[in-house]
This record gives structure tokens, C-alpha cells and sequence, in this order.
């Protein structure tokens, strides 16, 4: 291996490890315990290493919800790989996202915190901008699959309506759940919810049903369409999540 290339590996490793270790510290400390000196006492680097990787706290907590995001998109474009028709396809985009929080609630959360606190908007150019283009990837595959359902006429828009409606309300459904699911498990526990996640997975079909989006539960076995995704796409994810 070139010492260019050593070298590259070394410094990817290191932000890893900057990450995971800040990551943590979010989670267990919230916004304000985290902070470049007690990041560098942590991971036993220097003060000026950290700055080396990360301008400022926010380009730090950025780039968390950028790791976080990717992770996301992985699975969405596993799932964009189904055979299937378009709405079983959103069914797997669905799947990909109960994946990632399943197996990833640190991401999750830790993406909640970054988002909720709007402090993506003072960390610098190039890290907001990979983040945007992050963010627009995962919109745009999932508006892909709904184009796509729109052009079959398997899904007449209701009036007034444009693909992003529908794209908007899939998004507030899941990060809702998510929001809920990760920080008010008392109230959850108090309305008798024992599993958002599973409760979010029946509620995206009945808005889809109630769209119209073809073919509908009563004309189509989605319970196949949930083993194949199993089986064929997230069977290694399916397994770590403990779904089977």
C-alpha cells in the first residue's frame, strides 16, 4: 500500500472514530455536553487534531447527520433493487427506513437532536452542502418510485396534488414515528403502543389505500411482498434487527 493511500485510510479512520465517540456523547450528554475539548480528551487526540477534521461543533454535529443519512440511503437503494411494482418497491423504502432505525437508534436519534436544533445552518459550506445533497437523495429516489406509480395510473393524485404532497406526508408520517418512538416512550407506554415502528408499518398501507395507490391490500398478497423483501433484499438487516 502507497503512503499516500496509508495515509488517506488513517485520517477516514480517525474521523470515524470522532464520530462514533461524539456521536455517543450527544446521545448521553445532549447538545450542550458536547464539545471539541472534552471530544479530544475522549478519543486522546489533540484539540487541534479534532479541528483538523471539524471547523467548528456544528460541522461536527453535521457531518453525524450526514453518517446518518447515508446509512439511510443504502437501504433505500437496496430496496429500489425489488422486483416489484412500484408500490411494493415504497413498501421496501418503508421497510429500509424501519431498518435503519432498528438497528442504528443512535443515528436516529442523534439525527432528531441535529435536525429538531436546526444546527446544520452554522457549520460550514461544503459540510451543509454534502448534507443537502444527501438529504435530496433520499427524497428524490422516493419520488422516483411515486413518478413512477403516477405514470402507470396506479396512483390517481388526489385535486390539487403533486407527487411532492405525497412525498411530504410518507416523510411526516415516518419521522413523526420516529420522533416519538425515540423520545416520549412514557406517553407510548401510557396509550398502550408497544411498537411504533410495527404500528407505522400498518399505517403507510391504509394512507396508501385511502390515495388509491393500486394495486390496494384487498387486491394484492403484501404479505408476500414483505417475505420476499425479507428473504430477498434486507435478509442480513431482517436478522440483525431480529424480525425473524
Amino acid at each position: 500500500m502507497g503512503t499516500s493511500l496509508r495515509k488517506q485510510r488513517e485520517v477516514r479512520q480517525r474521523e470515524l472514530t470522532l464520530l462514533e465517540v461524539a456521536r455517543r456523547m450527544l446521545i448521553e450528554q445532549g447538545y450542550a455536553g458536547l464539545n471539541m475539548d472534552r471530544l479530544a480528551e475522549a478519543t486522546e487526540y489533540s484539540k487541534g487534531t479534532v479541528y483538523q477534521h471539524f471547523s467548528t461543533k456544528e460541522d461536527l454535529v453535521t457531518a453525524l447527520a450526514i453518517q446518518s443519512l447515508e446509512q439511510r440511503y443504502a437501504l433505500f437503494q437496496k430496496a429500489l433493487a425489488f422486483e416489484g411494482n412500484p408500490r411494493e418497491r415504497m413498501i421496501g423504502i418503508g421497510l429500509a427506513d424501519e431498518l435503519f432505525v432498528r438497528l442504528h437508534p443512535h443515528y436516529a436519534r442523534s439525527e432528531l437532536i441535529i435536525k429538531m436544533a436546526d444546527l446544520e445552518e452554522r457549520a460550514s459550506d461544503e459540510r451543509r452542502a454534502t448534507l443537502n445533497g444527501v438529504e435530496w437523495c433520499c427524497f428524490t429516489e422516493i419520488g422516483k418510485v411515486v413518478q413512477e406509480a403516477v405514470d402507470a395510473d396506479d396512483l390517481p393524485l388526489p385535486p390539487g396534488w403533486t407527487p411532492s404532497e405525497v412525498i411530504f406526508t410518507l416523510l411526516a408520517m415516518s419521522i413523526g414515528t420516529h420522533n416519538v418512538s425515540l423520545n416520549y416512550r412514557p406517553l407510548l407506554q401510557k396509550t398502550g403502543v408497544t411498537s411504533p415502528l410495527e404500528t407505522l408499518r400498518e399505517a403507510i398501507p391504509t394512507f396508501l389505500d385511502g390515495l388509491g395507490w393500486k394495486p390496494l391490500r384487498s387486491e394484492w398478497d403484501y404479505a408476500n411482498t414483505y417475505r420476499r423483501l425479507s428473504q430477498e433484499i434486507f435478509a442480513d438487516e431482517w436478522k440483525r434487527a431480529g424480525l425473524g
